[in-house]
């Protein structure tokens, strides 16, 4: 009987991890597949062991591992196989399939850029976009972001689109905000480019409020899985080869 392991990165955030147990449950209602189950890298209960022998105790005699992550960074390069490795050893009659990572997409890019303006409406030749990553050392990260900040220029042709990170690499979001706020004539959009509500996202959003209070035409978008787009691409990656 086939399952599919969901694992996130999992979140401090209270009101993080009850927004990707609802999106969750609405991909899982979408798929028909018998045994669907979520875990977290770290930070979030239940974790990959529990979730890989929960199962497995189901009757689970192959399991897809979807990663719901943006992007092949450390985490997909390392820490999940690393996670998985024992318990593909323990189960060796068990095929595991692992999954990509979304990846860059001209899909994804065109929910951003609707994301961009539900939040700001149309986007003028003024205005400037700031794309927050997360963050890593990863020099394949900094390519993939790049073409994601090429095709939301592409797509809505704003002054100037800028990426920055909270961590891990430079430039960070303080220097970010700034060097995207000089000589602003337009409105500064910033895109957190995250899946899902958590600290990072909070702390953003607090940095930006403190901005608006000082005069400043600035303001942020939701996370990315306000987007339909997110969805279907989890169940693509669910339910494809």
């Amino acid at each position: 009987m086939k399952a599919i392991l969901y694992i996130g990165h999992g979140t401090r955030s209270k009101k993080g991890a009850v927004e990707i147990r609802a999106f969750m449950e609405r991909v899982k209602a979408r798929i028909n597949v018998p045994i669907q189950e979520l875990s977290f890298l770290e930070l979030t209960e239940p974790l990959i062991e529990e979730g890989f022998e929960t199962c497995v105790e189901r009757g689970a005699t192959e399991i897809d591992v979807v990663p719901l992550f943006l992007l092949a960074a450390g985490h997909i390069k390392r820490d999940i196989p690393e996670a998985l490795s024992p318990f593909i050893a323990k189960y060796p009659t068990i095929p595991v399939k692992i999954k990509n990572p979304f990846g860059v997409q001209d899909v994804i890019l065109d929910g951003v850029a609707e994301l961009i303006r539900e939040s700001a409406g149309d986007v003028t030749t003024t205005d400037r976009i700031l794309i927050v990553g997360v963050g890593s050392s990863d020099p394949d990260v900094h390519v993939n972001f790049g073409e994601i900040a090429d095709g939301i220029k592409e797509r809505l042709g704003p002054e100037r689109v800028s990426v920055c990170y909270f961590a891990a690499t430079q430039p960070r979001l303080s220097e970010g905000l700034e060097n995207i706020s000089a000589g602003a004539k337009g409105r500064v959009i910033v895109v957190p480019y995250m899946l899902f509500t958590g600290l990072l996202l909070a702390e953003l959003n607090k940095t930006v409020r403190l901005r608006q209070k000082g005069g400043q035409r600035i303001l942020c978008t939701a996370a990315l899985s306000n987007h339909s787009v997110i969805e279907d691409i989890v169940i693509e990656r669910a339910v494809g080869k």
